[in-house]
């Protein structure tokens, strides 16, 4: 679709394929999350801001190379502010696996089942996002995509809510100072926030395709 709308360059090539890494990056990301949730392997959450410096690189480069003159101008805009949604959710997976170190397993142990389930469905959203962003550049119908990450959305403020109730009503789960409690609240807070910025991005990218018609 922009070989043929946009009779794209080596400019334009470049951000494509630099965009695609980028989705990919979080892709990984999100999957890096997932192992280090299943397996309680502390250590395994560097490689989250291992990716995201390989992210922050790769928006440098998108960015550099669009305004070097890929694309009409109200497409690279659209495709630059497309990358900085995007780049929230590499922050809110930094804030994920630096709490994640200090939890209080005997609290998290209670809430660790909806967390996996919330970032198995994060996942699923990245598939999509990724998905979504190979039907802009061909020019299929991007509702569906967009339907489906709403709805994995809707199941993961579900599961926010089912999350904040457990720890409420948990007998067990003694906090010892406020640390602890905060340490726990900006844990969930981060790992549900990752969706919306996910469905903020393909909110963007179907907005984006209307534009093009």
């Amino acid at each position: 679709m922009f070989d043929r709308l946009f009779k794209a360059g080596r400019l334009e090539k470049k951000v494509i394929e630099q965009m695609d890494k980028y989705l990919n990056t979080l892709y990984l990301a999100v999957e890096c999350l997932n192992s280090v949730l299943i397996k309680d392997e502390e250590n395994e959450t560097y490689c989250i801001e291992s990716l995201e410096r390989e992210a922050d690189v790769l928006k440098r480069e998108i960015i550099s190379t669009a305004y070097e003159g890929a694309f009409l101008p109200y497409i690279r805009q659209g495709l630059c502010n497309f990358i900085e949604v995007v780049e929230k959710a590499f922050e809110f997976l930094k804030v994920c696996a630096f709490e994640y170190r200090y939890l209080n397993k005997d609290i998290y142990k209670h809430i660790k089942p909806d967390c996996l389930q919330v970032a198995k469905i994060t996942l699923e959203m990245c598939e999509i996002l990724k998905k979504a962003f190979e039907a802009l550049k061909e020019k299929d119908d991007l509702r569906e995509k967009a339907l489906a990450i709403r709805v994995c959305e809707k199941q993961i403020d579900e599961i926010k809510l089912e999350i904040t109730n457990k720890l409420r009503k948990c007998s067990e789960c003694v906090i010892t100072s406020f640390w602890e409690g905060k340490n726990i609240s900006e844990f969930v807070d981060a790992l549900v926030k990752i969706s919306d910025v996910i469905e903020d991005a393909s909110d963007y990218l179907y907005i984006l395709d209307l534009s093009l018609k």
